[in-house]
């Protein structure tokens, strides 16, 4: 008897003929974030084992495997040689804290000649007369006692389940760029659809002297954060004072807001097809602010000609949203007095229902191509990694 980690997995069994390309994806995400640590680690049919580890190493192993999408949740499991004189010892040990409870069996491997309810009635029995002040509750129990019997000639007994993330193994989707402002938003939206499988840059737009060196550290500390559920992250720097000057000295105040977020989106795409992205991410929500309102949307989404935007929060209300960054571990850092560029040169009454016409109007007095040329050559890149 030996005490191992069972790993499961969901969404991947509904792949049909991909179904090995996402699970040796999240076989290999696994296998790097033990990198390091003395362990085996293996497939045994529809579920990953860890073993051979050391008492000392187990709960930095069950924390590890709680931040990689696509794993549903694991167990602590004894692990035997299957058959019925093993599973009893094992089962002679256990020790119910509550006051009912049940055995519950899995036969995968059908040669063994006890069926599953047979299995679990004489393993009730077994842990009933060891714990004489509990009781049988088919129905409603309140702990359960999992056996599962394997294919591989091995028997795993256990009574605990540890909700993980879930989703899809990150970079199975592909790759994009996350527009990484250093609020509460941008982070959870980047966490969400690496989530989804996808794996990311990201791009902040730094506006110094006008934002402290501060408030760039921040962005780094939340990709610092986040890079332990995403994988390594490569965060490109964009200059933008001179971009958010020239706006300031030529253009009309009100429309300040919109129109550096359309040169954000023009350069977050150009840097993000050179980088082989496939779409960009914003932490964009419905009417959170000026930026956001159904037609500020319109015109920014209009500058990205070639790749999708997701936007995974649109529909979240804050406090959801606050409960994300929290759980992932981004808020308090989120929450630092560090403004980003977004507050650099803020009119006083920012449009909420830009007209395309007056948009066009302003941008005709700039230079936007050079504009952003000369932004996205002296793009500082930072290395973000595991």
């Amino acid at each position: 008897m030996k005490e191992v980690i069972l790993i499961r997995y969901g969404e991947i069994f509904l792949k049909g003929k991909n179904y090995s390309f996402f699970e040796n994806t999240l076989f290999k995400n696994i296998k790097r974030r033990f990198k390091g640590i003395n362990l085996s680690l293996e497939k045994i049919s529809g579920r990953f084992l860890v073993s051979n580890f050391s008492e000392q190493d187990k709960e930095l192993i069950i924390s590890k495997l709680k931040t990689v999408f696509g794993i549903v949740s694991i167990s602590l499991a004894y692990e035997v040689e299957t058959s019925l004189e093993n599973i009893s010892t094992v089962c002679e040990t256990i020790n119910i804290t509550e006051p009912t409870f049940k055995v519950e069996t899995k036969r995968a491997d059908k040669t063994f000649n006890l069926k599953s309810y047979e299995l679990s009635a004489k393993m009730g029995e077994i842990i009933l007369k060891n714990n004489p002040n509990t009781k049988v509750d088919v129905h409603n129990p309140q702990q359960i006692i999992f056996i599962e019997v394997r294919q591989n000639l091995r028997t795993y007994i256990f009574y605990n389940k540890i909700t993980c993330l879930g989703g899809m193994p990150v970079s199975t989707s592909g790759k994009a760029m996350l527009l990484l402002s250093g609020g509460i938003d941008s982070s959870v939206a980047g966490f969400l659809m690496a989530k989804r499988g996808l794996c990311l840059n990201a791009i902040h737009f730094y506006s110094f002297p006008y934002t402290s060196p501060q408030a760039k550290q921040k962005v780094i500390d939340l990709a610092n954060i986040i890079k332990k559920y995403t994988g390594d992250i490569r965060l490109f720097v964009v200059p933008f004072t001179k971009i958010q000057e020239e706006i300031h000295k030529n253009c009309d105040s009100e429309y300040m807001v919109t129109l550096v977020r359309r040169f954000m989106m023009r350069i977050a795409e150009k840097v993000a097809i050179q980088n082989n992205c496939s779409a960009l991410i914003t932490g964009e929500n419905l009417a959170q602010v000026a930026s956001q309102t159904v037609e500020s949307i319109t015109v920014t989404n209009q500058m990205s000609k070639q790749l999708p935007i997701f936007r995974p929060l649109i529909s979240f209300d804050k406090i959801e949203i606050t409960n994300i960054a929290e759980k992932i571990g981004t808020y308090e850092t989120s929450i630092l007095p560090y403004e980003d560029c977004c507050s650099v040169f803020l009119p006083e009454n920012p449009v909420t229902h830009p007209k395309i016409e007056k948009l066009e109007k302003n941008e005709a007095l700039l230079e936007v191509n050079e504009l952003i040329n000369e932004a996205i050559k002296n793009i500082e890149i930072i290395d973000i990694k595991n």
